[in-house]
């Protein structure tokens, strides 16, 4: 009976939040669409004017380049540099490697606001706040030690008698690394630099700190959108949200048909 009861509580947990997000995201795609939508349960006429009014009003065509152009090198410099720090942690044990790693893991951790307004406040002293750049440098805080962590069990797990070998056989330094090492990490940079991806395009609180007028990303726009001063028709609000959506879920949709969900466990540590 307890197993029964059990059962029911979950299925009812799991449908009420279905429900619940579906009545979110379908009150917002409908209210986008309406001309006019007040006391009745549904619009009486339907419209996409809304988008063309959210993407003149708001910019959106610059918008969208400024959070491509933030996510894309965030992404590339978070591997770049990333996947070096994890191939060094990977295969050398040192003094000190605990509390680096956990130095690391804090960006993680700490709630982004504790330490993006200090940031916020040095950068903006030499002038690198409000640009693209200062944007880029703030996202870059806590998504080059999550590169790290999930480059980190993916490099572990090439046995380092493949680069031995490869050694043996007159492979150079690079050569080991570009024929050896890279192509066997390659799931794990798959799986970073999406996961990169994803959380630089969702990332607010850094991003709200230190973006301006011609560096907001589209998180920071749909927030300016709903709370910044004038009047504004809530339906060309609900449009910025819906295309705000729509790139969150192409790039999961992406992340989902490149990475497979298992490829991010973490293998125990084993030593040959």
């Amino acid at each position: 009976m307890r197993g029964r009861l059990w059962r029911l509580a979950v299925f009812l947990f799991v449908v009420g939040f279905v429900l619940n997000l579906a009545g979110v995201v379908g009150h917002v795609l409908v209210s986008s669409l309406a001309r006019r939508w007040f006391a009745t349960p549904l619009p009486g006429a339907l419209t996409t004017e809304w988008y063309a009014y959210a993407w003149r009003e708001f910019q959106l065509d610059q918008v969208l380049g400024v959070t491509l152009t933030v996510a894309g090198t965030v992404t590339a410099a978070a591997l770049v540099l990333g996947f070096p720090a994890a191939y060094l942690l990977a295969r050398h044990d040192f003094r000190g490697k605990g509390p680096l790693l956990l130095l690391f893991f804090l960006p993680l951790l700490v709630p982004q606001m504790t330490y993006g307004i200090p940031l916020a406040t040095t950068l903006y002293r030499y002038r690198i706040g409000g640009t693209v750049a200062g944007v880029i440098a703030a996202n870059l805080v806590p998504m080059l030690p999550l590169a790290i962590f999930v480059l980190l069990p993916f490099v572990e797990q090439i046995s380092v008698s493949l680069e031995w070998a490869a050694r043996v056989h007159g492979a150079t330094r690079l050569g080991v690394v570009r024929r050896v090492i890279v192509p066997l990490a390659l799931p794990g940079l798959l799986t970073a630099g999406l996961l990169v991806l994803v959380n630089t395009v969702a990332n607010f609180e850094l991003t709200f700190l230190l973006s301006g007028a011609g560096s907001q990303t589209l998180v920071v726009a749909l927030y300016y959108a709903v709370f910044a001063a004038g009047m504004r028709p809530i339906y060309s609000v609900d449009a910025m949200a819906v295309i705000y959506m729509a790139v969150v879920l192409a790039v999961l949709v992406l992340a989902l048909r490149l990475v497979r969900p298992t490829q991010m466990v973490f293998r125990l540590d084993r030593r040959d």
